[in-house]
């Protein structure tokens, strides 16, 4: 018997057992919920935070007093109220969180989307009552906005919706009112009233940080939103013409140095960009979205991370509004594999108990991820492509789905289609069974069948190939007790150059258990978590790539304190050599106040340089402190530090301190300094003569970033912008090589 074939039979075996331990309850006993109506109001409300308009007095009354962490449905230590209410246009929520020492209260200015360190409140509904997805929108104690979206609607904190909020803190605790449009969520598409799922959790973070949720909830029950409590109502809600168009206006002016270090600066490169993103909602469950020549910009992201000795390519998070409009209906489509689209469509919907999307767009660049089994390549081609995806999802029972999708890209001489098939079916609710299959086709344009620079091989096949992909993954998983296994093989020709695949050629299977440990406040834990796994992985050759043991253990306790620790023994192959390698590392962060954030990372152990084939002792540290200063200043400093060394001494070290200062004058408008530095120190003795022209013995480099942002939603806003970038080595000094200004202006339209 084969390695593969000894451990498919060992994650047989455990999956016997997952089924052998016993099963209390079966399927889970819910309490049937009776729908609460929801009033129709006749006069808009003003969302100023302070609930004093008559119509509140007939507004639905709920009670958000149930703890469910740490402590399990128990009393809350604080009183919430919720009030909802709605006419044709707009779902009102309004808040009053009560507190017996308001001076104690965590709330902050900052931007949209980030107060989650703060207290908070927040809503969430299952808009179409079928326990498959809804939306969450939440607010800190001065109305400071984040969103979520999940299932088919998005996929988590990286969508975005247009709606009204403000809060207020008082001598009792603080209130808080929304006015979300029924033209920002999708809903059902009927006449007369609806049911709703809703939720509603207060964040009160003191000692250890509290939830606090609308109803009991029970831990070993895996749907969390079969348990949701039930709204009636919404007769007559409509989004109206549910229009929205957003152009966009950028210009950038950059100059370079020229003949680097010693040149002047040359002329002033200057481009200047128009766009428009546009949606429609069709009805409340069907939406269009059309871009041409959208901004994609980012330049309000960060970047703080280091990719030296990295095998695969780094997974960067879409926040391109086209991308993000029910995002989660396209569960494998890697959206930023689509650099810079001259123009795009889209069109979303659900119709009973399936949802559907179709994307079509044409992308100026090909970005290839040219993965393979030892290591992936990312390549930009200065050549058009044309992509599509089509996904649809089909409900089965209560919580089970299958999905069957189709991502495509094609070029000139160049295609890449895949297809494929998932089941993610819940015979139990504590027994999970998740099967995937996919196939693609694909032929590789000349740039990488035949690269002009004879030094470039990128291992890739001439003719067109075809290759698979299938998982199995199966465990059983409740409040305390959690087991699994899964099995996959992911063929060397298998690409998916609209998803993210950065390997090929191997399989991997892996069986693990893991238990967690609950309780109250007012101990030195309140969560612990061990738990271990056994891994193993082969080429497709049946040559063994790695196999070994994962264990963790992670911890919560007073003060928001939360360490994680994990480690990994085992044997790893590169290159044709098989090596013994290990490693332990450890995240922990702390809150000794509401404004104080301290976090360490680290890692230690016996680790593969993929240079030059050999191990050695790798160590990182990446401690960081972040500072509140009153409502609107908050500080950020972290640094990064990672050293290489084998048996002929260091191979390499690298440093990385970022600072980022923010000042938010008010929820709409703020000012950010970014200054990050990299260091590298590079042994070339101890590399091969191929790295000569490649690195340094020395190496740093700057970057700043100054930006003034006035935002009155997350599509309607106004950049103005420095940065530049500094570049040195051993042989001169740090030198500025480029500075660039920027501005955007972008307004939605909302008809």
């Amino acid at each position: 018997m084969n390695r593969t074939a000894q451990a498919l039979l060992g994650a047989a075996l455990v999956c016997a057992a997952l089924f052998m331990l016993p099963i209390t309850s079966g399927a889970i006993e819910r309490e049937e919920k009776i729908p609460q109506r929801v009033p129709r109001v006749a006069i808009p409300f003003v969302i100023d935070g302070v609930l004093d308009e008559a119509e509140w007095d007939n507004a639905l009354v709920m009670g958000v007093n149930n703890e469910v962490r740490p402590g399990y449905n128990i009393e809350a230590p604080v009183r919430t109220d919720m009030l909802l209410a709605y006419d044709d246009n707009y779902f009102y929520v309004g808040w009053r969180a009560y507190d017996p020492d308001p001076s104690q209260i965590v709330a902050h200015l900052c931007d949209h989307d980030e107060m989650w360190n703060d207290e908070w409140i927040v809503i969430g509904m299952d808009t179409y009552n079928d326990q498959r997805g809804g939306y969450e929108f939440a607010c800190n104690p001065l109305g400071i906005q984040g969103e979520t979206a999940s299932g088919v609607h998005g996929d988590g904190n990286s969508w975005d919706a247009i709606w009204d909020s403000a809060g207020k803190i008082h001598d009792w605790g603080y209130s808080v009112e929304m006015a979300i449009p029924f033209n920002a969520i999708r809903f059902q598409d009927v006449e007369g009233d609806q049911i709703w799922g809703v939720d509603a959790v207060r964040s009160w973070p003191r000692d250890v940080r509290y939830h606090i949720s609308l109803y009991p909830r029970n831990r070993d029950d895996n749907c969390y939103r079969c348990q949701m409590d039930k709204l009636i109502g919404f007769e007559g809600a409509t989004p109206g013409r549910d229009i929205e168009i957003t152009p966009t206006v950028s210009a950038i002016g950059t100059q370079v140095r020229e003949d680097f270090p010693d040149g002047d600066f040359g002329d002033r490169d200057d481009e200047y960009e128009a766009g428009v993103t546009g949606s429609w909602g069709i009805s409340p469950n069907l939406t269009f979205s059309a871009a041409v020549n959208p901004d994609f910009s980012q330049i309000e992201a960060d970047a703080f991370q280091l990719d030296v000795n990295r095998q695969y390519a780094l997974y960067y998070e879409e926040k391109r509004p086209f991308f993000l409009e029910s995002s989660g209906t396209f569960s494998e489509f890697y959206s930023r594999a689509i650099a810079s689209p001259n123009w795009g469509v889209k069109l979303t919907g659900k119709t009973g108990s399936g949802a559907f999307g179709v994307l079509v767009a044409e992308d100026d660049i090909t970005n290839l991820i040219l993965s393979g089994a030892q290591r992936s390549r990312s390549v930009s081609l200065d050549e058009r492509s044309t992509a599509t995806a089509f996904t649809y999802q089909q409900e089965i029972g209560e919580s089970s789905t299958v999905d069957v999708y189709y991502n495509g890209r094609e070029g000139d001489e160049y295609h890449n289609r895949v297809a494929g098939i998932d089941l993610d079916f819940w015979p139990i609710n504590s027994v999970n069974l998740d099967v995937e299959f996919a196939a693609s086709q694909t032929d590789y344009p000349d740039a990488i069948d035949h690269p002009e620079d004879e030094n470039l091989d990128y291992g890739q096949s001439e003719d067109e190939f075809d290759g698979t992909r299938y998982a199995i993954n199966l465990g059983r998983f409740t409040s305390g007790l959690d087991v699994y296994a899964n099995h996959s093989k992911t063929g060397e020709d298998f690409r998916t150059d609209l998803g993210f695949t950065p390997r090929v050629g191997y399989t991997h299977s892996e069986v693990g258990v893991g238990h967690t440990w609950q309780q109250g406040a007012g101990s030195w834990w309140t969560m612990l978590n061990l738990g271990g796994c056994y891994t193993y992985e082969a080429y497709e050759d049946e040559t063994p790539r790695r196999r070994g043991y994962n264990m963790w253990l992670n911890y919560d306790g007073p003060k928001q304190s939360d360490v994680n620790i994990n480690g990994w023994l085992g044997r790893q192959e590169f290159a044709g050599e098989d090596f013994d390698t290990w490693w332990v590392s450890t995240d922990a962060s702390y809150w000794p106040t509401g404004s104080l954030l301290v976090a360490i990372q680290g890692a230690y152990g016996e680790a593969i340089d993929y240079a030059n084939v050999q191990t050695g002792t790798s160590i990182t540290v990446e401690p960081t402190v972040e500072f509140k200063f009153g409502r609107g200043l908050s500080a950020l400093i972290g640094h990064t530090y990672e050293k290489f060394d084998v048996d002929d001494g260091k191979l390499y070290s690298a440093n990385l301190t970022f600072l980022r200062t923010v000042y938010q004058f008010t929820p709409r408008m703020f000012v950010r300094a970014i200054v990050q530095y990299e260091d590298y120190s590079y042994d070339l003795d101890n590399y091969p003569d191929v790295y000569e022209n490649y690195y340094r013995p020395e190496e740093s480099g700057m970057a700043t970033q100054l930006l003034f942002s006035y935002k009155i939603n997350p599509q309607t806003v106004f950049f103005l912008g420095y940065s530049d970038g500094h570049f040195g080595t051993d042989e001169f000094e740090l030198t500025q090589s480029d500075r660039t200004i920027f501005a955007k202006v972008g307004y939605a339209l909302v008809l």
